[in-house]
């Protein structure tokens, strides 16, 4: 039993504005995908929840009662809006397609994502999506707005926009000091080593026999390794007390300021290598591509003058 203040379902609202308007069951039911028939018991339907009729049902024809033709005034209107308004959101949702963003896995976790709020606080419209992948995208190929990549000036490109560069210094939990000191590069022979696997040698500036070499104990036997497919699962492993890892300036930052981390001593060699902007060829004409480029940058600053 139906509810007297009970509104008609809205298929039947849409069944009876197409019967309706073409004054036809079979007609409404090709634009519904129904049967003339499916049409027909969808229309007794509506009439038994009414109470009223709402169509003469005449040999080979279809006409509105009185009833019908008031219902229809308003059903029709109804339905106008609804499609308009569909339609009107459907163009917005084309037009607010989604901020595709390119960078490392490493860059994306320690970086990009625990600032990520701030932009979307004062930018709740744009719809921002990561993608982490090792591999050097095309933007236009595909589908991409902007890519965060690393490496030396010479292969970022003439338009790319640089961020900060990047230094490499030890870092551990502040937890494993207390147990082993470690005051100078010698000490890193009492402990633990987080190092990232890398068997072809494609980050070299990741490895420790890189940084002891510079730091002059090139010889150095720790009293172990850790190996691991992945800086970001480096650092939470250093956060854990498991040993000592290789911090990357921009991306410990925010570890060192809440001491989570700590950097015995700390590289003084000027980066060679850097973090940069790269913003696709159409993307560039996009309002909110380049207001997320500013944001880039201005956290990029921030950290530069807090370091």
């Amino acid at each position: 039993m139906t509810k007297s203040n009970a509104m008609p379902p809205l298929d039947l609202l849409v069944g009876f504005e197409s019967a309706a308007r073409h004054l036809s069951f079979t007609k409404a039911g090709e634009e519904l995908y129904l049967t003339q028939s499916a049409v027909s018991r969808q229309m007794k339907e509506l009439e038994d929840q009414l109470g009223v009729p709402l169509f003469q049902r005449r040999h080979r024809a279809l006409a509105l009662t009185d009833a019908g033709q008031q219902f229809y005034a308003v059903a029709a209107q109804v339905i106008t809006t609804m499609r308009a308004a569909t339609e009107r959101l459907r163009a917005q949702a084309g037009k607010r397609r989604p901020l595709a963003v390119t960078t490392t896995a490493s860059f994306a976790a320690l970086w990009l994502i625990p600032r990520l709020a701030g932009f979307t606080r004062a930018h709740p419209e744009v719809d921002v999506r990561i993608t982490a992948d090792t591999r050097v995208q095309d933007l236009e190929r595909d589908g991409l707005d902007i890519a965060l990549r690393h490496g030396p000036a010479s292969l970022a490109g003439p338009n790319a926009i640089r961020l900060f560069g990047e230094r490499v210094f030890p870092v551990c939990s502040p937890k494993l000091l207390r147990k082993v000191p470690l005051k100078k590069p010698e000490d890193l022979k009492n402990h633990v080593l987080l190092q990232y696997h890398d068997p072809d040698v494609r980050h070299p500036w990741l490895h420790w026999n890189t940084w002891l070499e510079v730091a002059g104990v090139a010889d150095l036997r720790p009293a172990g390794r850790l190996s691991f497919s992945g800086y970001e699962q480096i650092i939470p492993a250093a956060i854990a007390g498991h040993g000592v890892a290789l911090g990357r300036s921009p991306l410990v930052k925010d570890l060192l300021d809440s001491r989570e981390l700590v950097a015995p001593f700390k590289s003084k060699a000027d980066p060679a290598r850097a973090y940069f902007v790269v913003v696709g060829r159409h993307s560039a004409q996009r309002p909110e591509v380049m207001e997320f480029v500013a944001w880039l940058k201005a956290e990029a600053a921030r950290d530069e003058a807090a370091a």
